[in-house]
C-alpha cells in the first residue's frame, strides 16, 4: 500500500509462533553466543532456571509472521529506518508467541515517500506482554515520480 492508503489505527493480528529450543540455539550459536541462550547448564544457575530465547530471535518470529499475513507496506516500501525493541518477560522453548500489530504514526517526508511508524506488541500463550516493538519504515507516494 502507498503511504497515502494507510491509516492510523490499521491493525493486523498475527498467527501463533512457537518457539522451540533448537531454534533458539541454533540462533543464539550464529548470532547471539551468551551461555543464558545456548547452555543449559548454566541457564539452571540464572534466575531464569533454564535457557531462554534471544530476544531479537523471539521479535524476528513475530516480525515475520506479520510479513506472511500481508504487511500494511507490501511492495512500496523503500527501506526501513529504525526499530526499537523493549523486553518486559523472558521466552521460553515451548512457548507461543502473537503480535499485535498496529500503525501508530504517518509522517510525510517529501513528495516521494513517508515514515510508517508500526507498533507490535507481542504476548505469549498465556497473554503476557512479553516485548513491543516500535519499527520505522520508509514507503513511497502514491503517483510520485522518482527524483
Amino acid at each position: 500500500m502507498y503511504f497515502e492508503d494507510l491509516k492510523i489505527g490499521d491493525a493486523v493480528h498475527t498467527d501463533g509462533v512457537p518457539i522451540c529450543r533448537a531454534d533458539m540455539v541454533a540462533f543464539a550459536e550464529k548470532y547471539d553466543p551468551l551461555p543464558l541462550h545456548m547452555d543449559e547448564d548454566f541457564a539452571k544457575t540464572t534466575r531464569f532456571g533454564t535457557l531462554i530465547a534471544p530476544g531479537v530471535m523471539a521479535f524476528m518470529s513475530v516480525w515475520a509472521a506479520y510479513l506472511r499475513k500481508g504487511d500494511f507496506c507490501g511492495e512500496q516500501v523503500i527501506a526501513g529506518k529504525s526499530t526499537r525493541v523493549e523486553w518486559f518477560l523472558p521466552v521460553f522453548d515451548g512457548d507461543v508467541l502473537t503480535g499485535d500489530v498496529r500503525i501508530t504514526g504517518l509522517t510525510p517526508r517529501n513528495a516521494y515517500n513517508g515514515a510508517v511508524e508500526i507498533t507490535v506488541d507481542i504476548r505469549n500463550q498465556k497473554g503476557e506482554l512479553v516485548m513491543c516493538d516500535v519499527t520505522e519504515a520508509i514507503v513511497a507516494r502514491r503517483d510520485a515520480e522518482e527524483p
